[in-house]
């Protein structure tokens, strides 16, 4: 496409500088904030600060916990829902994906306080146990951290079934019917052929939705509130209650490694299964 390499670096140039300039620097001197000490030099406190406290524990640990089982959650859903709309008829298949892209079109914010309703104590989940019998009362469901894991479920899912169906019809049509006639049975064909080669997917569908869980602001605090603090709300008292730009910045930078690592975590595992698969 173009004559030399230097050409199609050169495209790149204003968008590289663009990126550096309004994003990459800003936050290069957030980030730096949180190993600054008041005296000017460099210092590791503030990381020991946060990690000393319970509250900070408490809080690290369950965002963490949460991301986790969400990513987990939306992936055994996401594999069965991206393995049904493959299969469907083209005609049909387009509809039901449309589907699921659809909630991504509505705002973040719309769609969880929609889950206030769902989920309040005169809510339909309420009204529907009361009126079955199941339960005596309401049930406390909002703030509390299932409201949260259930809020991040819904917003980030679309996500991983997107992923999914994309390394789904990427594969070869005759690799289930073929594990099928030699005798596999489903628990096989989907950890000996549907997980291998759809592991880029999956690779891609959990970085997104892991980190998507674990930098989400609105969801936790709407649903969440003060009583189930996540990382990001945190962060948000930090700066606008506390003012301290310090601590602030040590989430920041907690939040960036986790979901770094979250990556490669993913990455490696499946390179592992790649290479044992091979061997």
């Amino acid at each position: 496409m173009f004559s030399s390499r230097a050409e199609g670096l050169a495209l790149t140039l204003p968008a590289a500088v663009f990126a550096a300039a309004l994003f990459l620097l800003p936050v290069g001197i957030l980030l730096s904030e949180a190993f600054r000490d008041p005296e000017g030099g460099w210092t590791l406190m503030g990381y020991w600060e946060f990690f000393s406290s319970p509250l900070n524990q408490t809080v690290f640990v369950r965002s963490l916990k949460l991301a986790a089982e969400v990513t987990l959650v939306a992936a055994v859903i996401g594999y069965a829902a991206a393995y049904s709309i493959v299969t469907l008829p083209k005609t049909a298949r387009g509809r039901v994906f449309g589907l699921v892209i659809l909630p991504l079109m509505i705002s973040p914010v719309a769609r969880t306080y929609a889950w206030l309703v769902i989920l309040g104590r005169t809510g339909f989940v309420n009204e529907a146990l009361v009126s079955l019998g199941i339960v005596d009362s309401p049930l406390r469901i909002l703030f509390t951290e299932t409201a949260v894991f259930i809020g991040l479920l819904q917003l980030f899912l679309p996500l991983m079934v997107i992923a999914l169906v994309s390394a789904m019809e990427n594969m070869p049509r005759d690799a289930i019917p073929a594990a099928r006639v030699l005798g596999a049975n489903w628990v096989q064909v989907f950890l000996k052929v549907i997980l291998p080669l759809t592991r880029e997917g999956l690779v891609i569908g959990g970085t997104l939705v892991f980190t998507g869980s674990l930098t989400a602001y609105i969801t936790p605090a709407i649903l969440g509130g003060s009583k189930v603090l996540m990382l990001e709300t945190l962060l948000y008292q930090r700066v606008t209650v506390a003012n301290d730009f310090v601590s602030a910045s040590v989430i920041a930078m907690i939040l960036i490694v986790m979901s770094f690592s979250a990556n490669l975590l993913l990455k490696r595992m499946a390179t592992a299964r790649r290479s044992r698969a091979a061997s």
